[in-house]
Formats: structure tokens, sequence, C-alpha cells
């Protein structure tokens, strides 16, 4: 099965990633892959949005999304580190959510691999 009818909004990196992940996979797989990975992954445009609060004063928001708690933690308290970090940060928005994106294609994969049933 294509994940790219499944998926037609994921990034062309992202969608390569995805790709061979679930080129072993049944349907079935392929189908619970697509519906949990979905609900689970992060747009790069919320990140943007999200990072650009920090210059609003609530720096760091973005890195809580993407489960980077420590460096939200961290950025929260020093104004984005300084507002640097923040800056950094703004201009690697996509590398942001596709690392975050591919840890969670990987645990989503992991649990469809240890037959996981959602519902059951």
């Amino acid at each position: 099965m294509n994940i790219y009818n499944l998926m037609p909004d994921l990034e062309p990196d992202e969608m390569a990633y995805v790709q061979g992940i679930v080129q072993d996979m049944t349907d079935e797989q392929v189908q619970q892959f697509a519906s949990i990975y979905r609900s689970r992954r992060k747009e790069p445009l919320l990140v943007l949005a999200t990072a650009l609060l920090g210059f609003f004063g609530v720096a760091g928001v973005h890195r809580f999304l993407i489960g980077s708690i420590g460096m939200g933690i961290l950025y929260l308290l020093t104004a984005g580190l300084c507002f640097i970090g923040t800056i950094i940060d703004l201009i690697n928005y996509k590398r942001l959510a596709f690392e975050y994106n591919v840890r969670e294609a990987q645990l989503v994969k992991a649990m469809i691999g240890s037959g996981f049933r959602p519902g059951y």
C-alpha cells in the first residue's frame, strides 16, 4: 500500500522516511500506522507558530510541543536564551518538526510490530 494515498500532507523528506518504515508492513498494518502516526505527528507550521510566541514573552512553548521538556524550561527561564535560541529555532523549525516526527514514527512502528491493536 502506498503511504502517499493515506497521508498526502507529509513533507517530502518525511514521506521518504515513512515509506521506508512501512515497506515491510501488511496493508492492515500500514493503515494502523497511518492512523496512529497522523494523530501523533506535529506539523512544521505549528512548530513555527509556537516558536514565534518566544518573541511575545512565552519562549520555549515549541520545545514543550516537540518533547524537549528540559530545553523548554531553559527557554522559558532565559527568554529563549536571550532570543538567540528562539531565532535559531525559527530558522530550523522544519528540522525540529522532522526530528520529532521521526521519533514518533519509530515509536508507532514499534507499537505496530509488538501487535498493538487500537480499540482492544
